[in-house]
């Protein structure tokens, strides 16, 4: 086989993924991240149903027409996304509108047409190679990875619209190298086009939005995109994602001024500073630097800033706004950690004598695909388990979050019982902040007493009752409020009447801004449909289920449509092994990723280091596919499953104080033997059924958009143990079927 096959599903396999997440996070900034879910998952189905267009019309097979495939993958690559934005999608009016959701079939055709052309394309190389097809499925997963790292160290690097380019690059190289004739001239003659207009458009347009003030600063990496605004002459703030915010304050670093003229906060915690000598502070997400900016003010002496965005940290300490905050990132008393929050707290025990969280989070899709669809870990029932561990003796922990609240005291009364601390109620305290809109959850170390809960964060009194006042524990006007009833009658006994999601999350449920509940969908009389799931509207699940019904009423259907036409077909119990496998591929990717985000921390970096270690050892198995029969590959994968439930997580809680690199080399020893495994079964039957390749392939990168969503739904609902017990299903009943009727040809 000649080597230039090898090298150009590699870099179509590299287009692909880079693709894939540069998307995620181009589209989880425009638009809610919810709604980039449902794009991306449906144009990803593309991929599958190229393949089933090349099946199904065996005059695609000729030679020549693989380099085009290729160029046709480029060019859309490149096209698309402008197209899509000058749509103007506005998600919101999907349900009142039928302009927009033509709007939306057509923003998924023109993403999904690059996936199209890519699904024609490695057909294209499957099935006039299969001879090779442990090789070349090798290849198909080494240039997979290289599309991780080489996505992030272009972002990182060039930003977005280069970025954009770099990601049609692979695949145009692919198709010149291919090329004979004056077909050699298109790849590059796309190229350029694609040089041309980003020179002449200077950025990639985005959504159509008014912006609340001027932006003096943008940046974008593949960890966030971030503008700075410039509120008034005192105040900028640093939008992520074009969802959250954090203010920044300017400050001339001159600490010597009469209280008159010193910072007010709207959330001061001053008074519990006070109560320690030699405050230690930690902020849990400190952003653009408030949280630091008060502990310093009332002279805590040793603050951590913990951010993940490692451009905030850059911009606060190095870049744009180090002058303008007053240099407050580089006081002696800061410590500036980019790392997650979670992460960085295991390595404590008994440390600091307050934690404040404010907002913490920013409802950003993680980078690992157009399948991302989960929370942080710093709101679960074991995130409180931590923090109570990190606190002094005498610690306090501050957190507050305008629509996580319930969910928050459910978490902590489950924390505190679990570590068996007596009267877990004395423990803490919930605030409400009307004229803010925010509630705080206050959590002590000791039992708290009435001087500490009526001036932890102002005095508690008639005359401030519309702007502070406590709703657990309740005064007797007030005892119906729902965060009280939760204390008094737990949290199942609520749930059955609540408007919204109260249970708590935990590690292996970290689902914390699904709040919607089933029992909530009214399609009648909604008008809009709304972002957040605070008001009890489960979009996230409504948006799953139609990618799950489009698959099930459209992509099923067609990829039984070759059993209409004459000529050799796949037998029934192939078909649905390619099916099952495909299926059982995905949700382990997409499981172990969030999984292990859990123990590395929740950034681009642990998605990437997953998804590289997933690949590169699916691709050695590919090749090493021959070596091990059905049964040793079947029954290891469904064996470390089994481990990974049962035991690996045990391991993550026993060894979470390690270093990051540590944590990381053991994260990719105890993926790589499963990803190894895992690159098998697909070459292993495809080398038996090598004419009818194409077909499935194509069943199964259908059956992975099916399973990585279904999953999901599965996920959010029951936890991941229950997700990779599915996904190891999935793979036992491929087993049977192939034992039984594969195994023979």
């Amino acid at each position: 086989m000649n080597y230039k096959k090898y090298l150009c599903i590699a870099l179509l396999s590299l287009t692909i993924l880079a693709t894939e997440l540069f998307w995620t996070r181009l589209f989880s900034a425009e638009f809610y991240y919810t709604f980039a879910f449902l794009v991306l998952s449906l144009a990803v189905l593309g991929l599958g149903l190229g393949a089933l267009f090349f099946k199904l019309l065996p005059r695609m097979n000729r030679p020549g027409l693989l380099p085009v495939w290729l160029s046709l993958t480029g060019m859309m690559i490149l096209v698309a996304v402008p197209m899509v934005f000058k749509l103007d999608l506005d998600f919101t009016k999907l349900v009142s509108s039928r302009m927009m959701i033509l709007k939306l079939i057509i923003a998924i055709i023109l993403l999904g047409s690059g996936y199209f052309f890519g699904g024609i394309s490695l057909a294209h190389l499957l099935k006039n190679n299969s001879s090779h097809i442990s090789r070349l499925y090798m290849w198909d997963f080494i240039g997979a990875s290289l599309g991780v790292i080489c996505f992030i160290l272009v972002m990182n690097a060039l930003g977005a619209e280069a970025t954009l380019l770099f990601c049609a690059f692979p695949v145009l190289l692919a198709s010149f190298i291919l090329s004979t004739s004056w077909i050699r001239i298109l790849p590059s003659i796309i190229l350029l086009g694609g040089l041309v207009v980003s020179f002449k458009s200077g950025e990639i347009p985005g959504q159509k939005r008014e912006e609340p003030s001027p932006i003096v600063y943008k940046h974008w990496d593949a960890t966030a995109r971030i503008k700075i605004y410039e509120r008034d002459s005192i105040t900028r703030a640093i939008n992520i994602d074009n969802i959250a915010n954090t203010p920044v304050y300017r400050f001339d670093g001159n600490w010597n001024k009469p209280d008159s003229l010193k910072f007010q906060f709207g959330i001061d915690v001053g008074y519990l500073i006070r109560k320690f000598p030699e405050c230690r502070f930690l902020s849990l997400g400190a952003g653009g630097g408030t949280d630091v900016l008060q502990a310093l003010q009332y002279n805590a002496k040793e603050i951590h800033a913990v951010e993940v965005i490692p451009h905030i940290n850059y911009l606060m300490k190095e870049g744009e706004l180090k002058d303008f905050s007053g240099n407050i990132y580089n006081d002696p008393r800061v410590k500036v950690v980019t790392e997650d929050a979670r992460a960085y707290i295991r390595k404590f025990e008994n440390r600091f004598d307050i934690i404040y969280s404010l907002s913490s989070n920013s409802w950003a899709a993680f980078a690992s695909g157009s399948f991302a669809l989960a929370e942080n870990y710093i709101f679960t029932t074991e995130a409180f388990m931590d923090y109570w561990k990190a606190l002094s003796a005498n610690g306090f922990l501050s957190i507050e979050h305008q629509f996580y609240a319930t969910r928050l005291v459910s978490e902590v009364m489950d924390a505190l019982t679990m570590l068996k601390v007596p009267d877990p109620k004395s423990h803490f305290a919930v605030y409400n902040l009307p004229g803010m809109r925010r509630k705080i959850l206050l959590v002590s170390k000791r039992p708290l007493d009435r001087e500490t809960i009526e001036n932890a964060f102002g005095k508690l009194t008639p005359e401030n009752y519309k702007e502070i006042h406590l709703l657990y524990p309740a005064s007797e006007n007030n005892k119906n409020n729902m965060y009280n009833r939760i204390v008094r009658f737990g949290w199942r006994t609520m749930a059955i009447n609540a408007k919204v999601d109260i249970s708590p999350c935990t590690d292996d449920r970290p689902f914390i801004a699904q709040q919607g509940l089933l029992r909530n969908i009214k399609l009648s009389g909604l008008d809009q449909i709304p972002l957040y799931e605070f008001t009890g509207f489960p979009l996230s699940r409504v948006i799953m289920l139609i990618i799950l019904i489009v698959c099930a009423v459209l992509i099923i259907p067609l990829n039984l449509l070759p059993y209409l036409f004459k000529g050799e077909k796949l037998k029934l119990l192939p078909w649905l092994y390619f099916f099952f496998i495909g299926m059982g591929y995905m949700i382990l990717e997409v499981i172990l990723i969030q999984k292990y985000t859990l123990f590395i921390g929740s950034s681009i970096y642990s998605v990437a280091l997953v998804l590289m270690i997933m690949l590169v050892s699916s691709g050695l198995g590919s090749l090493h596919s021959e070596k091990f029969s059905p049964n040793v590959v079947f029954i290891f994968i469904a064996v470390w499953l089994l481990a990974d439930v049962f035991l690996f997580r045990q391991l993550f809680y026993l060894l979470g104080d390690w270093n990051l690199f540590p944590r990381m080399f053991l994260s990719a020893i105890l993926i790589a033997p499963l990803g190894y495994f895992m690159g098998m079964p697909f070459p292993k039957a495809a080398a038996k059924i090598s004419s009818q390749v194409d077909w499935a392939f194509a069943v199964t990168g259908s059956a992975s958009v099916i399973g990585s969503v279904g999953i999901i739904l599965i996920a959010s609902s029951f936890g991941y143990s229950i997700a990779l017990l599915a996904g190891m299903i999935m793979y036992l009943i491929a087993y049977l079927i192939y034992i039984s009727g594969i195994a023979k040809h």
